[in-house]
Formats: structure tokens, sequence, C-alpha cells
């Protein structure tokens, strides 16, 4: 045995002592045909290519593969040999591409997506849509919730890529920011701030009973961080379009992102309070665990998220 630790050589790696696939081919096609120049042809290699790569490859092997003459090219009985090794490896090297394909196939036959509930109420759809167009082979399963449920559920391996609208983005994941958004406070028009014309200063909206998303919500870890403290809660919900409804009912100001709030302002069920002395803008990000860059589909949907 060689220091190295291999027999037949000084060189440790048998990448160095066996030709590469693109040359073992060549001298199929070769023995195939008969002629080096229509084994160039083939695959689509002028012949002086060919050339070379014969003759480097009998330089690697140290033997002679094939004779050329004006009738053609001929394997010389070590090149036959040769050959029929070849055969048998390359054989092996299209059996292992058609399992990696496999694998991709599976892999891109699905996507687990875990958003945060204004991202996947106003945003997903229409980067769903549009992944379709590209991938419609693709079936997509979206489990909505808040942004410490999409962190869990990536961490877990229960999700390829998620969104979330938090301040901070939990330990064991990275991110992208794909938006920005801001929240605003909002409240029925019959609401006694509807009529106010001054802003609401952030002392009172921080003294007042707000209709709250839960603990955990992006949305909520805004609003607590932007007034210095916990909100009061009037009433706390898990999803944004309980919140609306709560608002335009008329039990109380709520604070949303105005992504969620479009039509109800546009129709007057809602009415936008302005207020003072606080910052609720925030951003839009996705995420995924750490070290682990999206692939397959989960690539194509973040792409798709930055158009």
């Amino acid at each position: 045995m060689s220091e190295g630790g291999t027999d037949g050589g000084p060189e440790g790696s048998i990448a160095h002592r066996v030709p590469d696939l693109g040359a073992l081919e060549l001298l199929l096609a070769v023995a195939r045909l008969g002629s080096l120049g229509g084994a160039a042809r083939e695959l689509g290699i002028t012949q002086p290519a060919a050339s070379s790569r014969i003759r480097s490859m009998e330089r690697q092997l140290g033997v002679a593969l094939v004779d050329r003459s004006p009738r053609g090219s001929r394997l010389t009985d070590a090149g036959a040999l040769v050959t029929d090794w070849a055969r048998r490896v390359v054989e092996a090297a299209a059996a292992f591409d058609a399992g990696a394909q496999a694998l991709r196939h599976r892999r891109d036959s699905r996507l687990r997506v875990a958003a945060s509930m204004t991202i996947a109420e106003y945003l997903l759809p229409g980067w769903l849509l549009a992944l379709r167009s590209g991938r419609p082979d693709t079936a997509v399963s979206l489990l909505a919730g808040n942004s410490t449920t999409v962190a869990e559920r990536l961490l877990a391996d229960e999700a390829d890529l998620g969104f979330v609208e938090g301040l901070s983005v939990p330990p064991g994941l990275d991110s992208a920011v794909i938006a920005h958004d801001h929240l605003i406070v909002v409240t029925a028009p019959t609401h006694p701030w509807a009529r106010r014309r001054r802003p609401v200063p952030a002392t009172e909206l921080a003294a007042t009973p707000l209709i709250l998303r839960e603990k955990g919500s992006g949305t909520r870890q805004v609003l607590d961080a932007a007034l210095g403290g916990l909100a009061r809660p009037l009433i706390e919900l898990s999803s944004t379009t309980a919140v609306k409804a709560s608002a335009v009912s008329g039990a109380g100001p709520a604070v949303l992102s105005e992504l969620a709030v479009g039509e109800e302002l546009a129709t007057r069920r809602l009415v936008r309070i302005p207020v003072e002395g606080v910052t609720l803008a925030r951003d839009l990000k996705a995420v995924w665990p750490t070290g682990h860059r999206p692939t397959g589909p989960a690539r194509d949907l973040l792409s798709l998220t930055r158009g």
C-alpha cells in the first residue's frame, strides 16, 4: 500500500487516476461509430478537441487506446478493455443522475410555507399565483399563524420558507427584508377619535384600551416596542380579520397593518386616526433555518417577493 493509503499509484485521490465522464463517453462513441470525427460530431465538439481528449486520456492511463488511420479509428486491445470498463462507469453515472433527478423532483413537487397573518392574507396569494405560473406542478401548503409560530415551524422542519412581521428574527433563523409596512390606528366612524381635529398623542394611545392581536404576533411586538411597554388590550384576537370586524362594529380603536384596511378605509367603514410621537413602521421578512438558503420552489418564491 502506498503512503497515500491506496494501491496502484502515489496519488491518494481516484479522481487523479480515472478519466472524467466526458472522456469516457467519447471513447464509447468512438467504439460504437468507428470514427473519431463521427464521435466528435455526436458529442458536439470539434475533431481536434476530441483528438486532444483521447491523447490526454492515453497519457493519464499510460496505454494506447485508439489506432487512427485514414480509414477510421479502431480501438487497440487495451482500448477495447478500457471501453468495457468505461461502459459500466457511464451506466453507473446515468443511474446516479436519474436518482438525483428523482430527488429534485420530489423536493420540487411540494412547498411548505409558514406565514404570519398579514402576509398570509394580503401578500402571499399574489406571490403564490405568480409561482404557479412557473411551477404548475408544485403543490403548496400554507400554515398561517403569528410570527412566533412561523419560527417554531421552520425550526421543527415543518416548513421550507417563512414570512414574519416582527422587529427581530428568532435565533436559529436567517432572514431577508422583502417589504416595508406601517401600522395605523383605525376606528369606526362613530368613535369619538374620528371627530378629533388633532392627532392622538402617543401617551393617550398607550393609556387607551385597544383591540389588539395576540402576544407573539408581529403587529403586537411592533406596537409594544413603539409605546415603550405593553399596550393596553381591550380585546386580544388571533387574526387580522377578527380585529377589523371588532373595530368596524365600534368596539374600540384598533392597530392594524395599512395593507389590511385599504378596502375598509375606502368605504368609510373604518377611519384612519392620526397619531403623533410614535413610529409604527416595520420590515416584513422572509426567514429560513440558518445555513439552509432556500432552494427549488422556496428559492423561486423568495425571488418573487422582491419583484
